[in-house]
């Protein structure tokens, strides 16, 4: 069922970007009156092989375009009259170019047409984040929450951190939010490093320029801090059923103060003691009704004992913020282009050697794994707007058979006053489709190998 739900999301997700990025390309041609004879969300071929297993699982004919959906799930198209595009429809452009034809009309009407999805994709991306940004506001736990310090796993003290340690500012400047210590300043940005106060003393905390690597190496879900600062105040909260913790007698709202008589002041030091204890039987020393009680309890083989802690105190730390419409248009449209930022700056973290190209792309299957198991709305239309955000700029790349390969040479031509030949855009779109073949080989490969 959880992979049903992933799945189902992923699909939803590009049902929505593809077709509406086709749809951009397929309006922009209408409008300058080119004949537009397919319009398809996802492939009805063997992509990137146009004569291979041709067929579609749905498919209508109106006016003079073809609409349906192909079998093929990775990306879509508009086949536009006397254009060299997936189709390699060679014959069609051996013939005169006809009015009605993508080639027959002035190169800043083909421009536009190229651009068509990418602008699409934008304006949907902008209306995402704007919508997100005004219904839900925005909630976060402020710097100062984080009184007791952070916890770190090994992965942050193998980089210098210490569970405790305060982060007084990052690269030099103070932050509002805890959420900005593992933000793009510091997980893209070259030379990051950290102000922290420990043991009452200041000092710099230097990361590495390749800690995404050393993130991605380390295990999944995980980063080199915690996401919620060292907590102090915690409670039981939800016990899973037929747990150990059930079996001990652990109820909501005891407070576990010792394990094996140690006492226990943070849940970290809780989660320490318990990892120390896998498999083995331990004494609680709890609080209940503000009476010290001791229980006996089993440990998994994972360290847990199968609660959810409750920590009352953070709970009223978080702030919310609600934006006016003026206010969320802003902020929405800096977060939808602050996606395409933080892309160019992982992509010049890859071409310095800083991390590697097949531990930092996603495909298919990491991106049903980013939407997760449980239908949440909002997360559903965050990523699929980063998505909409990150597919305008990576079609918007100069590779050819990728809408920002056609807008170069459309570009040449206004330059230089007349067209490009056929033979080297075909020869182009050949180029591009070895190279998009080649590389969603080599994303499906990280996909499932290098996880």
């Amino acid at each position: 069922m959880d992979t049903l739900i992933m799945v189902g999301q992923l699909l939803l997700g590009l049902t929505i970007l593809v077709g509406l990025h086709e749809w951009g390309h397929y309006i922009a041609a209408r409008m300058f009156g080119i004949k537009v004879e397919k319009f398809y969300i996802f492939f009805d071929f063997l992509f990137p092989m146009p004569n291979v297993l041709n067929f579609a699982l749905w498919k209508k004919k109106k006016g003079d375009t073809e609409f349906g959906i192909g079998w093929f799930p990775l990306g879509g198209y508009v086949k536009i009259a006397g254009m060299m595009d997936e189709s390699m429809d060679k014959e069609a452009l051996a013939k005169p170019a006809e009015p009605w034809e993508f080639r027959s009309k002035p190169a800043w009407q083909r421009l536009i047409v190229m651009l068509g999805g990418i602008i699409v994709n934008l304006i949907l991306g902008i209306i995402i984040f704007i919508v997100l940004t005004f219904v839900n506001g925005e909630t976060y736990l402020p710097a100062e929450a984080a009184k007791d310090g952070i916890v770190v796993n090994e992965l942050g003290r193998k980089i210098g951190l210490q569970t405790g340690d305060k982060i007084i500012n990052i690269n030099g400047k103070p932050y509002e939010k805890f959420i900005d210590i593992i933000s793009p300043d510091v997980l893209l940005t070259s030379d990051a490093y950290y102000t922290i106060e420990r043991n009452g003393e200041q000092m710099k905390i230097h990361l590495p320029n390749d800690l995404l690597e050393h993130i991605a190496d380390f295990k999944k879900n995980e980063t080199f801090i915690s996401l919620t600062p060292r907590i102090r105040n915690f409670e039981v909260g939800l016990i899973e059923p037929k747990s150990f913790a059930e079996k001990a007698g652990l109820q909501k709202g005891d407070k576990i103060v010792a394990v094996n008589g140690e006492k226990i002041t943070f849940f970290d030091e809780l989660k320490a003691k318990l990892a120390e204890n896998k498999l083995k039987t331990i004494e609680l020393t709890i609080l209940r009704n503000s009476k010290e009680q001791k229980l006996t309890c089993q440990v998994t083989d994972e360290g847990r004992i199968g609660f959810a802690p409750f920590f009352p105190d953070l709970e009223k730390s978080y702030k919310k913020v609600d934006f006016s419409v003026s206010q969320a248009i802003v902020l929405g449209t800096s977060r939808a282009f602050g996606v395409i930022f933080d892309n160019i700056r992982a992509f010049g973290k890859i071409f310095r050697g800083e991390v590697s190209f097949g531990k930092s792309v996603g495909g298919p299957v990491k991106i049903a794994e980013m939407y997760g198991s449980r239908w949440d709305w909002t997360k559903f239309w965050t990523l699929t707007g980063m998505l909409s955000m990150v597919l305008a700029f990576m079609n918007f790349l100069p590779i050819p058979a990728l809408d920002g390969g056609h807008v170069i040479f459309l570009l040449y031509e206004m330059l230089r006053g007349k067209p490009t030949s056929d033979k080297v855009l075909e020869v182009a779109q050949q180029v591009g489709m070895v190279i998009l073949l080649a590389l969603m080989g080599f994303v499906l490969f990280a996909d499932i190998f290098l996880k």
